[in-house]
């Protein structure tokens, strides 16, 4: 089985992006491992001077958790037309390394618009050289009416979408 270290870009308790990454999860565990990182909160700020001497202990692990990783899948809110602070400051953390150089990389950007934040992800992800394609992106709109009180998506659009993005990254880790 293909471990998949999923990052939740959403420090909110009970999120729609939560709810989309257990949705992911409960179609592929049959298959797939995974590790959910939801604690972008508890990193400390980014600094240069840090980012390859006297680096913090929870930034190693973060990073050893994504070179173990078959693929990543990261799952995110929109925040002012931008990815979340959280988010941006741990891919800051990576930026030195070549920890993502060629890994597998689905994104979901699941917001109320996420257009901004879907299209800065990815220009992030680029520049971090990871390997994703448009199959291997997602894009949800309107999440909030897309997924009930119990985590269940309720849009069969998004059913579908969420599924072709599921076999394309998939054909991806493979």
């Amino acid at each position: 089985m293909k471990n998949i270290f999923i990052i939740n870009g959403s420090t909110s308790e009970n999120s729609s992006n939560q709810k989309i990454i257990e949705n992911f999860i409960s179609s592929t565990s049959q298959y797939l491992e995974y590790i959910v990182f939801d604690e972008l909160k508890t990193l400390p700020h980014f600094d240069p001077e840090r980012s390859i001497e006297n680096t913090p202990q929870e930034i190693l692990d973060f990073r050893t958790e994504i070179e173990k990783a078959h693929g990543i899948i990261i799952c995110t809110p929109e925040y002012i037309f931008s990815i979340p602070s959280g988010l941006k400051n741990a891919l800051e953390w990576c930026v030195s390394t070549t920890i993502f150089d060629r890994k597998p990389l689905g994104i979901i950007t699941a917001s109320a618009n996420g257009e901004k934040g879907h299209e800065e992800l990815q220009l992030i992800m680029k520049t971090l050289m990871t390997n994703f394609n448009e199959q291997t992106t997602l894009l949800i709109q309107g999440v909030k009416g897309k997924v009930n009180s119990e985590g269940k998506i309720i849009d069969e659009g998004t059913l579908q979408q969420l599924e072709k993005f599921t076999k394309a990254f998939q054909v991806l880790i493979n």
